[in-house]
């Protein structure tokens, strides 16, 4: 039987590989061609349930992973991942990325087998037929490895549901998701490979339990937390954390199969990160460019708003080492700074335990969407860290420097320490921390046990004598451990007097160290354990340092005093370890007795490692001596019985190993006989010559030094919004209430307006320092809190009320009084007339008559309203416009947000670059800015609208959100007051006044792919792109839709973003299939081609001598000099998604005005200006005779 089951495996398994090998790049994999699953295969199946993992599944073939090669055994959970180590309790469901353990995530969710839903199955398979089938595989995504695997782990989730939470989404109702992870071994590597069948993918989000909705799902790897000493996350790699590259892995691939993704996770090229395939699918028609690069834009969503990666090439497979070279990007990937991000709004997986120190800058590899070539996934890392990414790890006090391999931290002059951890030379130190123990005395066999204690030392530099207090000792241990002065002799080693060439423990380590010592009696059975955890600098100036005593020690008698000779002890170094070990000798001197105090002297052998974390890149820093001799001194040992504390006080100095010529220990900086000032350092000199120099932030001759008081000499030294604070050798700057320190260090506004700060009924604006609470349209309150009640009527409503009264008590209407009319909101009718004698006029928004607009009996004056829409508030958190300095500043969009980037003159003040506006419910794609009201206007493909908001602040308005499709450009005319916007899924384009009201269509024929459209306002001109793939071209007319031609036609790919100079009368465009920037002036046929060779670019603007256009392939802005015709410099956002519109919000208008800037040119509704004049439209489906069009 066993035979038969064999046979029919290995047949199976010869027809699935003849059904891959000959798949097309068109077939999609289907379930049925999945590796062989379930229980008659020799699966074991998961518990059903939700956040489950399994029981440890041991292998007979160890996987590789990362730079690891012993993992034995593996994990598997109901979350799609396989964990190289069994999770932790608080990480069993998914939060955010990376997780602390090591994974493969082939589809991180939160998923659910519970009551039958689906089924996880697992298993080890040794088979040939199952090896054979998982080389293959690999051997199509790495053609040029030969890869022979002795074992596959074999893990399958099959229709697995997701996890809907309390609220269930209806769309996700009956929705299963089926896919596979195979993770194949050799002695030498292990690849894994991601299998998508054809609808296996049925839902993309699962709802998170930390983040309470709906997230993505994630394609990941992590190695999890390294390092001996200080954790910290190790590389991590992310392919898709967005619903459309999640919903591509079925539809594309990297080994050429579809649906079928191959990965090399574990071999000596994957120590810094895992290496995907690189083998395409081919495309039917070979075309240059997608059209899915573009129509993808109509049918964007939120999703874009979470994709994060980095500007980078990943490794490739030829590649070794670490990889440092920014590659040219395709068009679809994204790339970020990061701490990752912080995690800014980050990948979302697995909660972190906690802060850990150092953090370390993760590789991250990522998916966006379709590229120009049809492949779905875009791969990118830095492996290589470098000072532009980490400048945060080197001390303020340090200078970064990159080498080949990485980046390492060095002191500036005047200061001593690793680079990471630096401080003042000759300033005195002070060290605190905690200290617990469980010590045996003597014979006893109950140990005393003391927790928390405190520790505090004090260190002068230029003596090398350390002070040190361990508070709290009970009396029954407090004499026994007098003679363990090396429990602050660690101290003393840290800061020690160095000798030319020698370092002491700070310079080496920074104070960030671990160390273990043991400590053995001689001629007693007792034996004491001495573990330190070093954590250098803290935010007061302090280092910090945690001490746990174990094991027994040898009794002294209450009241005996120890005294400890002066010793030498021989440190010995190699890469990041230390190790050293003695025999010392001591003296107790008991309490006197019958007229003598008997002593005894005793021996006890000392050991004890050190390790820490030393920088490996900078192969010019001199080489530490393999051994180096640390002399203690002037040993001072005392317990204080009433006090309870132990007091260790040691002079030290470090140099060479003393061959009997102690000369170089005659100096006065050596020996402590300077006569210096406490904070001033000794500079040894020839012989016995030195001199004494101040420390930083200190001034005098050296023998006496005085604070500088920097807070009075330097006023401005911490910037706006923050307060000065002096202290002995430096200062301090506070942010003043309502604002904290940027990752930049200046204050910046901390937004208020967070959960519960305000009433539910009320709205929260964040203003600079502060906030304000306002009560909602029907509520009355102080914002604070809010009731129902009856709104404050309006001026208008009053008004009425005097004279007719209020629905409940009406009054008789005198005749000839005049009543007037108010609409819906309250606000005047902008027409008035009077009951009895029939006249009419115009009223502004205070009800006071326009002069001039009286018209007589039975004549309706044209009056247009002056009041703006009302507004339709969005969330009340995060989404106010934070007011932008004075300035010029170019506004792009990203997914979600409006970013402001300021100008000096032509240049992009990276540095300042700051949200203007979150929109986390929007996509927007075109912007435009009004220069008279500072406002920015906005298209939202999302949930199609524009909407609008003021650079003043306060919160933004939706003006348009019905009959809209997809809107894409929008164009402002300032002086007649309209938007201009194409919509490019009705293919029109059409006209309204700034509020959105007013609307008409003025183009609806001949329109493919309009996209990009700007004003000439001074000349009444349109300019439009349309990049319908069978005839791009740009388009002109007048404003009021008069005139149409086609003014460029010949030589374009893809025209996207298009923008006019008002100052020097050019039009210049973008394309993104010529990969052009070109200008031209429209009443000259000459066209001028400004720069080739541009990567992806969509949105463009102009200011000045240059064009600034924003890259999708870089995500960047990009500015060009136009007079050189070259690239001068480029931004890249914080958050690297994708960037859509970008325009210029100028400090002041261009001068200039048109026929329709002055009473909206005499029209009654819609003013169109034209060239030289002006034309009176009326809007779409307006009937009455209120509206008159003339030319």
């Amino acid at each position: 039987m066993l035979a038969t089951v064999r046979r029919s495996g290995a047949a199976w398994t010869r027809a699935l590989l003849l059904q891959l090998l000959l798949a097309g790049p068109g077939g999609c994999l289907s379930r049925q061609e999945l590796f062989p699953f379930g229980p008659e295969h020799g699966d074991l199946e998961l518990e059903a349930g939700d956040d489950l993992v399994s029981p440890a599944l041991e292998l007979s073939t160890a996987l590789h992973f990362f730079d690891r090669s012993d993992i034995d055994s593996v994990y598997v959970t109901t979350n799609g991942i396989i964990a190289m180590s069994e999770p932790p309790a608080k990480e069993t469901h998914p939060g955010p990325f990376p997780p602390t353990f090591g994974a493969v995530a082939p589809f991180l969710a939160d998923l659910d087998t519970t009551d039958g839903l689906g089924k996880v199955y697992y298993r080890e398979d040794l088979s040939p037929s199952v090896t054979q089938l998982a080389a293959e595989c690999v051997q199509r995504g790495f053609p040029e490895v030969s890869f022979k695997p002795s074992s596959a782990v074999v893990v399958t989730w099959e229709s697995v549901a997701p996890y809907q939470g309390p609220s269930k989404d209806p769309t996700l109702e009956g929705k299963r998701n089926t896919f596979q992870c195979i993770l194949a071994s050799s002695d030498s590597s292990t690849y894994a490979i991601f299998l998508y069948p054809e609808d296996g993918l049925q839902f993309y989000t699962a709802f998170s339990k930390k983040e309470e909705n709906q997230v993505p799902a994630v394609v990941a790897f992590s190695q999890g937390l390294t390092g001996l000493i200080w954790k910290s996350d190790g590389a991590y790699n992310i392919f898709a954390n967005d619903r459309e590259s999640v919903g591509n892995l079925a539809k594309s691939s990297n080994s050429g199969l579809q649906g079928i993704w191959v990965f090399e996770i574990g071999s000596p090229a994957t120590a810094s990160g895992v290496i995907p395939a690189d083998v395409n699918l081919e495309l039917d028609d070979g075309a240059e460019y997608d059209d899915e690069d573009y129509d993808s834009v109509t049918h964007l969503g939120l999703e874009d708003a979470v994709t994060t990666s980095f500007p980078y090439e990943a490794p490739r497979r030829e590649d070794s080492g670490t990889h440092n070279t920014p590659s040219d990007l395709s068009p679809r990937r994204m790339a970020t700074e990061r701490p990752l991000t912080p995690p800014t709004e980050k990948t979302r997986s697995f909660q972190l335990p906690g802060e850990r120190f150092p953090q370390q800058q993760p590789q991250v590899i990522d998916v966006d969407e379709v590229e120009e070539t049809g492949i779905v996934f875009s791969y990118n890392t830095d492996s290589r860290q470098t000072c532009t990414n980490n400048r945060h790890q080197c001390s303020v006090h340090a200078q970064c420097r990159d080498f080949a391999t990485g980046f390492c931290c060095s002191c500036v002059a005047g200061y001593t320490g690793n680079g990471r951890q630096c401080v003042a030379e000759g300033s005195p130190q002070r060290v605190n921390g905690k200290v617990k123990g469980r010590i045996f005395v003597g014979d006893s066999q109950v140990p005393i046990v003391f927790e928390n204690t405190d520790l505090h030392s004090y260190v002068v530099m230029n003596h090398g004598r350390s002070y040190t207090a361990i508070s709290t000792i009970p009396e029954t241990v407090g004499y026994s451990l007098l003679p363990l002065a090396p429990i602050g002799g660690i101290i003393g080693w840290m800061f020690a007097v160095e000798q030319d060439g020698f370092k002491n423990g700070f310079s080496i380590t920074g104070g960030e160290f671990t160390r273990q010592a043991e400590v053995t009696f001689v001629g007693h059975p007792d034996k004491l354990t001495i573990k330190q955890q070093f954590s250098g600098i803290d935010e007061h100036g302090h280092l910090t340092i945690d001490t746990e005593l174990e094991g027994r020690v040898p009794q002294i008698a209450f009241g005996s005093s120890v005294h400890i000779e002066p010793y030498t002890e021989l440190y010995h170094y190699s890469r990041q370890v230390i190790t050293s070990s003695s025999t010392r000798e001591y003296t107790v001197t008991e309490p006197e007795q019958h007229g003598t105090a008997p002593s005894h002297v005793h021996t006890y052998q000392w050991r004890q490692t050190i390790t820490f974390q030393e920088c490996v890149h900078d192969d010019s820093r001199p080489v530490l001596p393999s051994t180096q001799q640390l002399s203690v001194d002037s040993v001072f040992v005392l317990y204080n019985q009433e006090e309870r504390i132990l007091r260790y006080a040691l002079s030290n100095s470090i140099g060479p190993v003393r061959d009997g010529s102690p000369d170089a220990l005659q100096n006065p900086c050596y020996i402590g006989s300077h006569g210096c000032d406490a904070n001033a350092a000794c500079r040894p000199g020839p012989g016995t010559q030195f001199t004494c120099e101040c420390s930083i932030g200190f001034r005098g001759d050296g023998r006496t030094c005085y604070d500088i008081d920097e807070c009075s000499e330097q006023p401005s030294v911490c910037g706006n919004h923050a307060v000065c604070n002096n202290h002995p050798g430096t200062f301090r700057c506070e942010c003043v209430e309502g604002y904290r320190f940027s990752e930049a260090g200046t204050c910046v506004d901390v937004n208020e307006c967070q959960p519960s700060r305000c009433h539910p009924d009320a709205f929260c604006y964040n203003t600079p320092g502060s906030f304000v609470c306002r009560c909602k349209y029907g509520y009355q309150g102080d914002g604070f809190h809010c009731v129902p009640g009856e709104v404050e009527k309006t001026r208008c409503q009053q008004e009425r009320e005097r004279v007719v009264g209020t629905a409940d008590s009406p009054r008789p209407q005198p005749p000839g009084l005049f009543v007037p009319e108010c609409d819906e909101q309250g606000h005047y009718v902008p027409t008035q007339c009077h009951s009895s004698t029939g006249y009419c006029w115009c009223v502004d928004r205070d009800g006071q008559e326009v002069e001039g607009t009286r018209t007589g009996s039975g004549m309706r004056p044209p009056c247009l309203s002056t009041v703006a829409p009302p507004v339709h508030f969005g969330p009340p958190v995060l989404t106010a416009v934070i007011p932008p300095p004075p300035g010029t500043h170019l506004l792009f969009a990203q997914t979600g947000k409006i970013e402001r980037l300021p100008l000096e003159g032509s240049t992009m003040t990276k540095s300042e670059a700051k949200t203007l506006l979150h929109a986390p419910d929007k996509v927007i794609i075109g912007l435009a800015f009004d220069c008279v009201d500072k406002m920015i206007y906005w298209t939202d493909i999302s949930q199609p609208s524009i909407g609008r908001a003021s650079l003043h602040g306060g919160e933004p308005t939706t003006i348009i959100r019905q009959d809209l499709g997809s809107p894409e450009g929008i164009a402002l005319d300032h002086l007649g007051r309209n938007i201009f916007w194409t919509d490019s899924q009705l293919d029109r384009i059409e006209v309204a006044k700034l509020d959105g009201t007013q609307r008409r269509v003025l183009f609806e024929t001949d329109l493919v792919n309009p996209r990009g459209i700007v004003t000439d306002s001074v000349r009444g001109n349109l300019y439009w792109t349309d990049w319908n793939r069978d005839n791009p071209k740009i388009e002109t007319s007048y404003m009021d839709g008069t005139n149409r031609r086609i003014l460029v036609q010949d030589d374009l790919g893809l025209p996207n973003g298009l923008t006019f100079d008002a100052y020097s009368s050019q039009l210049c465009w973008v394309d993104a299939g010529t990969h052009r920037a070109e200008c031209l002036n429209p009443g000259q046929p000459n066209i001028r081609k400004v720069l080739e060779g541009l990567q992806y670019p969509f949105a463009v603007t102009s200011f000045g001598k240059n064009l600034y256009y924003t890259d999708w392939k870089t995500n960047s802005v990009v500015a060009v000099d136009l007079a050189v015709s070259k690239e001068m410099d480029s931004f890249h956002p914080h958050k690297q998604t994708r960037l859509y519109g970008i325009t210029s919000a100028l400090s002041q208008c261009p001068e200039g005005h048109n026929y329709c800037s002055v009473n909206n040119g005499g029209c009654t509704h819609l003013c169109l200006a034209t060239p030289g004049s002006r034309t009176c439209r009326c809007p779409d489906n307006t009937l009455g005779v209120d509206c008159i069009e003339q030319k």
